[in-house]
């Protein structure tokens, strides 16, 4: 069956209200519901991983394009955008020429025993999406976001994860004493405290934690941690950026697993 077609040619349609206060608060999806998929990689990215769409939108110059009918199908209805105010929706400076609207999967529990990474207080969406991108390609299952971390499902956020969200459980509002949950070690991080990330024997599974980007990870919360290492940095720089720690003891925690 063909998705119902309907036309927006109105500043004022109230479905494109929404779609502007997603993109200029962070977390309006958590009072929406709702959370704006903007381009066919993310759209594509969550089909993949079964999500579904809500509504599908396009841009009436592109309502014929081929390449983008097949995901028609995967949207009960598709509104097509008139070109003019196609232009003042989403925020990427090249417009992409479909986005999508889907659930958000709202406030969800930890997960015991799972491979986790905790974010403190991390503001960046850049860093934030890179980090859910080294999540899922280094075979990390679940992100505990605590309390005061940048809204994960925030359009900047998502574009930055580049589809990693949908293989992720994700976790936010979270507070310390919700980590007792996770019912794996902590293992802190910071530029050049603690034991040599080369030389420490790594648990698995265990949850990664990674601070704000100025002041690290809070000091309550190091204290819960059962190791807190450091990554070697012979060339004498101050500090790696959070999403490349991240990356970096990641990427480290896989191939000990590979190896083993």
């Amino acid at each position: 069956m063909s998705p119902v077609r309907i036309r927006i040619a109105s500043r004022d349609n109230p479905l494109l209200a929404k779609v502007r206060r997603l993109n200029a608060t962070p977390d309006a999806y958590r009072s929406l519901g709702i959370v704006w998929l903007e381009g066919d990689h993310l759209i594509r990215a969550a089909l993949t991983r079964g999500w579904s769409l809500h509504e599908l939108l396009v841009t009436a110059r592109r309502e014929d394009d081929g390449a983008l009918r097949p995901l028609w199908s995967h949207a009960p209805k598709v509104r097509v955008v008139d070109d003019a105010l196609w232009a003042g929706i989403g925020a990427l400076s090249s417009k992409a020429p479909v986005a999508a609207l889907a659930a958000w999967p709202g406030v969800l529990a930890v997960l015991p025993r799972r491979r986790s990474i905790v974010l403190d207080r991390v503001q960046d969406a850049g860093n934030l999406g890179s980090i859910l991108r080294s999540a899922a390609a280094f075979g990390f299952a679940q992100v505990v976001a605590l309390k005061g971390c940048a809204a994960l499902w925030s359009p900047k956020v998502l574009r930055a994860g580049m589809g990693a969200h949908f293989a992720l459980h994700l976790v936010e509002g979270a507070t310390e004493s919700t980590l007792d949950d996770l019912a794996v070690p902590l293992v802190g991080t910071g530029s050049h405290e603690g034991a040599s990330l080369i030389d420490a024997v790594l648990p698995d599974p265990c949850a990664w934690v990674f601070g704000h980007e100025g002041q690290g990870v809070a000091a309550p919360l190091v204290q819960r941690c059962a190791l807190h290492l450091g990554i070697p940095q012979p060339g004498g720089e101050e500090s790696l950026n959070v999403a490349a720690a991240a990356a970096v003891c990641l990427y480290e925690s896989m191939r000990r697993r590979a190896g083993q």
